[in-house]
């Protein structure tokens, strides 16, 4: 009976982390250097795969430019719907997918500080672990990720080694004095 208790605690765990990871990711904001696919079902000539440019638009067949940097997934598939219906399609299916995330930078007291690709479920120890590993006078205790916020204006936060890090953010792992 304790078995039980014990897995059905460990799935309860694995899977509310599980769902704020991906309530996360839902909310995540589409920015330069994302790779997307748009699919509409049946219409091969408007799906299209492409990277997001710095200025943040794309060129989009019948719709012209549309700024897509900032929206969600779910946003902009309300959009191209928006724009689809009516005068193109009758009742399109559209959606949007990330096929590769913008990437995140690490820098400080890691082995190897630079650029690496996002992966979903990252965390700063994961992070730190793709960048060669923290260095022998790594702090633990002071580390900073720097992220923009809802409005588009950076922000620095502090953070420990469990964080979650979303593509684009900067992680600093400072130095220990002990």
């Amino acid at each position: 009976m304790k078995a039980k208790s014990v897995l059905w605690l460990w799935l309860m765990l694995f899977s509310s982390a599980a769902w704020s990871l991906d309530a996360s990711l839902s909310q995540y904001k589409l920015g330069s250097g994302d790779v997307i696919k748009i699919t509409v079902f049946g219409q091969q000539d408007l799906s299209l795969t492409t990277k997001l440019p710095n200025h943040g638009v794309i060129n989009y067949p019948f719709l012209g430019d549309l700024r897509v940097t900032g929206l969600t997934g779910a946003e902009l598939e309300a959009k191209l719907y928006a724009g689809l219906k009516g005068d193109y399609l009758v009742e399109p299916s559209v959606s949007v997918t990330v096929i590769e995330y913008r990437p995140f930078f690490i820098d400080g007291e890691v082995k190897r500080p630079g650029g690496y690709p996002y992966q979903p479920g990252l965390s700063v120890n994961k992070a730190a672990a793709l960048a060669g590993g923290y260095t022998e006078r790594a702090s633990k205790t002071k580390i900073f990720i720097r992220r923009e916020n809802e409005s588009g204006q950076p922000e620095q936060l502090n953070a420990d080694s469990n964080d979650v890090v979303l593509p684009g953010d900067i992680v600093t792992v400072q130095q220990s004095f002990f």
